[in-house]
């Protein structure tokens, strides 16, 4: 099912600020209008998809007409020059499907007496790859 909230684009020195008005002031941005856009779809999938997760209802998207980009660039202290307002769509469930579900395989080499240990341990390695990735990337 299609999903679409109007977006904010507001033009800065280093490429687009987006902003989603209706979701808490959910905000992204990228280095030009198509990396913008392509960051705006990301972040409303996640939104959206997280909501989910969690058993919360989203919120119900304005109109595009009901979108005062001066109001909302007034309370964000921005510029409205090159700023512009869009409607952002995605499909929460193939995006998940695709970006946040998708298993990806992997082969890996560890020495014999690591694997002969670790299996006499019971350990997962799936999972123990995954904690110490996650582990790194916090890091």
């Amino acid at each position: 099912m299609l999903s679409i909230y109007p977006a904010c684009f507001f033009k800065d020195e280093t490429g687009y600020s987006v902003v989603f008005p209706d979701l808490n002031w959910l905000a992204t941005c990228g280095s030009n209008e198509t990396e913008a856009m392509n960051m705006a779809v990301d972040c409303l999938a996640g939104y959206l998809y997280s909501l989910k997760k969690d058993g919360e209802q989203a919120p119900v998207a304005s109109s595009m007409s009901d979108i005062s980009l001066n109001d909302i660039a007034k309370e964000l202290d921005v510029d409205t020059k090159g700023a512009f307002v869009n409607m952002v769509s995605v499909d929460v469930a193939e995006y998940a499907k695709d970006h946040f579900e998708k298993s990806v395989r992997k082969t890996l080499t560890i020495p014999a007496w690591l694997n002969a240990a670790a299996q006499e341990k019971n350990i997962n390695f799936s999972q123990t790859l995954q904690e110490a990735l996650l582990k790194k990337i916090r890091a």
